[in-house]
């Protein structure tokens, strides 16, 4: 994937918890099963996370009868501040994004910012669905911290 000709999308979140506790969020396998990549309706049967630079991850969500795996690679972990890493959907597409979540203490609580870069053919079909989908798995992180969604 190229760089220099991607397109970002960008979700920015404030959280009430810790930079750590929305950090480990990502990487804890027991808690990332319940909001990342979780759509209402779908039964998550794959919750696998090997947490390290060069690790992978693999959430596979049964939907409507039909496994949907979100899997990827981690490139960066830098905890509580960055975590870097590679993302696809096999069934849908061979090409991987790559997403990029930074992490900035603010008092208490915390704000996330969430980068996803893209080519602009998966944009172009996949773009509005995938602001909605980190905006909606961002809202379900925090009900998952205990916050209002």
């Amino acid at each position: 994937m190229k760089t220099d000709r991607n397109v970002s999308i960008k979700v920015v979140r404030r959280f009430e918890a810790s930079a750590e506790r929305v950090f480990d969020a990502w990487l804890d396998p027991e808690i990332a099963r319940k909001w990342l990549f979780r759509t209402e309706g779908g039964e998550m049967v794959t919750a696998r996370i090997d947490a390290r630079v060069g690790g992978s991850f693999d959430f596979t969500e049964r939907r409507d009868g039909q496994d949907v795996a979100h899997v990827g690679e981690y490139l960066v972990i830098e905890r509580p501040t960055r975590l870097v890493f590679t993302f696809g959907v096999p069934l849908y597409s061979p090409e991987f994004d790559r997403v990029t979540v930074e992490i900035v203490r603010q008092g208490r609580g915390c704000e996330l910012t969430l980068t996803n870069d893209m080519t602009p053919e998966i944009f172009a079909e996949w773009g509005e669905k995938t602001q909605e989908g980190w905006t909606t798995l961002l809202a379900s992180l925090a009900r998952e911290l205990g916050e209002e969604g």
